[in-house]
């Protein structure tokens, strides 16, 4: 007799997994981030969207979620492993440098926003008490949303790393505060619990870094010896598992014992294997957690209360985002930084919904003012990668408007003639590099800021401005140009400047890079003079190096290169309907004329 199944946990998994079958692919190719996909999805089949609807509607029930519990579980694994990827990424040199980082600015960013934000809501009418958790609460940003949207190494991401660690260490130490705060709390006895936790957490921390450093590199070694994927993924999991129950086991949070489990194995010689086994499963984890908390928003809520809904999240927002800017301003950033970064980090986090429950459960606040809170925060989550992009259009905005990067602040009115490089990648670098050695003068456009603002600080002579608008060729004074080279990854775009360029000025040099043939016979229709195809020349050349790496002598190897050359360029002829082949130039280790 068949074993009879849950098929409720079978339902939920598959509505999960068809959410990222459809999520992942449709966002990206909208160029949105899925973090908003996912919490629209738990929106959508959640207990408070369509599952509201299944006793109207029965056969709705296929497609929404009711073990809410389950989920969240799941969701909470998502966490634990994101933090030890993190960990992965870091090293305890980098976390022993970024101390000052982490205990000083994470420390002001934290308690300078608790502070503001609970004056804020102790002057509208909040007790003493509730406007401290409260204030705590919302203090606190998403380390789930804010670091795989910025990083831990850009110049965004490094400070709000640093400020995200020192709150995700502050969490347990807050939920200890908030019960002695509270009315229920006997006197004395919630700090000597915090006393306790203290040292048991440092005593766990402690053997948890003694056993990894002699545990480790033998377990996974013998997993690697084995050649057996299965048990590679079994002892990582299991580090990861044991690491954040021994953690939790004393009171600290589970993610931090997965960031010190990060920390460890990344100070062996499998982490990189490691991280390629945890990043499907957490990418898959973290989607569920967004799901969880979409769940969570209650759309007749919204439209009851969304007057003080929106007031109460744009309160913590713009808080939030001046505490942060400032912090980070009157540590010596750049104006764009500090506002992109404040922008990102001002919604509340999973955690506030974790302090908001001990905030409740130690009867500081009451629970419709806890429920309020939580809808608001779920909120603030959802519209987080949405402030994240205003954050990086601000930021763009006051880079190029405070740095001196415009064409206009660039370009002076000399009768100098030089070349116009348009894209300052790899490639526009490269070209950069060799005109400079042969004493040519040049201006590189790029529409990417941090481009720009990091080549000029090589030494490079950069310009912000986007070739996508035609008044900006316009002011390149191109009439006065020896050659204009294209070098940007868009071969739309390319193919656009060409005609333009060549309608404006038809007698002006212009080089283009082409992805391939194809788009080298667009270019020539377009008007270029030489067109460069990546793929084509790449590809001769490495077939160059392995002939005669195989001992082929370098006559035939010429000549066949050679032969081969004037394929593509018969075929860019017909392609492009040329009247004569173009040229396709490569310089080989040895010339023609050298040929035996």
């Amino acid at each position: 007799m068949a074993a009879e199944l849950n098929t409720d946990g079978l339902q939920n998994a598959l509505i999960i997994l068809g959410a990222a079958g459809i999520v992942i692919p449709a966002f990206a190719r909208l160029r949105i981030t899925p973090i908003i996909g996912f919490l629209l999805v738990g929106v959508l089949v959640g207990p408070m969207g369509l599952g509201s609807l299944t006793g109207d509607y029965p056969w709705l029930k296929w497609v929404t979620i009711y073990d809410t519990e389950g989920v969240d579980r799941v969701g909470e694994f998502g966490i634990i492993l994101l933090l030890f990827g993190i960990g992965l990424e870091l090293s305890f040199r980098r976390l022993w440098r970024m101390r000052k980082q982490v205990f000083g600015l994470g420390a002001a960013e934290l308690f300078g926003g608790a502070l503001l934000i609970g004056g804020a809501l102790f002057a509208f009418g909040y007790s003493l008490t509730e406007a401290a958790g409260l204030g705590l609460a919302l203090s606190l940003s998403s380390t789930a949303l804010v670091l795989p949207i910025a990083g831990t190494t850009s110049s965004v991401g490094k400070p709000a790393f640093a400020m995200l660690l020192f709150e995700d260490l502050a969490i347990v130490p807050i939920i200890f505060v908030l019960g002695v705060l509270g009315p229920q709390a006997a006197s004395g006895g919630g700090w000597d619990g915090l006393f306790t936790l203290v040292w048991q957490g440092l005593a766990v921390i402690i053997a948890m870094l003694v056993a990894g450093r002699f545990l480790l590199p033998p377990l996974f070694g013998q997993a690697a010896r084995t050649k057996s994927p299965e048990l590679f993924i079994a002892a990582t999991l299991l580090v990861v598992l044991v690491s954040s129950l021994a953690t939790a086991a004393v009171g600290l949070s589970p993610i931090v014992g997965a960031l010190i489990a990060g920390l460890l194995i990344a100070e062996t010689d499998y982490r990189g294997e490691v991280e390629t086994v945890v990043q499907p499963f957490k990418g898959l984890a973290l989607g569920v957690f967004l799901i969880s908390i979409g769940m969570q928003i209650d759309i007749g809520f919204i439209v009851e209360y969304w007057h003080e809904l929106a007031a109460a999240i744009i309160m913590a927002i713009a808080i939030n985002a001046i505490v942060v800017g400032g912090l980070l301003k009157l540590a010596g950033a750049r104006a764009g930084v500090a506002a992109e970064t404040g922008l990102l980090m001002s919604s509340p986090s999973e955690t506030t919904l974790i302090v908001l429950g001990a905030a409740s459960a130690a009867a500081i606040i009451d629970p419709e003012t806890a429920k309020f809170w939580q809808v608001a925060t779920a909120i603030g989550l959802l519209i987080t990668p949405i402030l994240a992009r205003i954050g990086h259009d601000i930021s763009r905005r006051i880079e190029i408007r405070t740095s001196g990067i415009v064409l206009d602040d660039v370009i002076e009115d000399s009768n100098e003639q030089r070349t116009v490089i348009i894209g300052f990648g790899r490639v526009g670098q490269l070209v950069a590099d060799m005109l400079k050695v042969h004493g040519e003068p040049y201006l590189a456009v790029e529409n990417n800021v941090d481009s720009v603002l990091s080549a000029r600080r090589d030494g490079y002579r950069t310009a912000f401005g986007d070739v996508g608008k035609p008044q900006t060729l316009h002011r390149l004074n191109l009439d006065r140009a020896k050659a204009l080279v294209l070098t940007m990854n868009d071969p739309v775009l390319a193919a656009k400047t060409v005609k333009r360029a060549r309608a404006d000025y038809p007698d002006l040099t212009i080089i283009a890079r082409a992805r391939d043939a194809e788009h080298a016979a667009e270019l020539y229709l377009a008007g270029v003079s030489d067109a460069v195809p990546e793929t084509l020349e790449s590809s001769l050349q490495l077939s160059e190096a392995v002939l005669v790496d195989l001992g082929i002598a370098m006559g035939p190897v010429i000549a066949s290169i050679h032969e081969k050359r004037d394929e593509f360029r018969r075929a860019i002829k017909e392609a492009g309907e040329l009247d004569e082949a173009p040229r396709l130039k490569l310089r080989s280790r040895v010339s023609p004329q050298a040929q035996p």
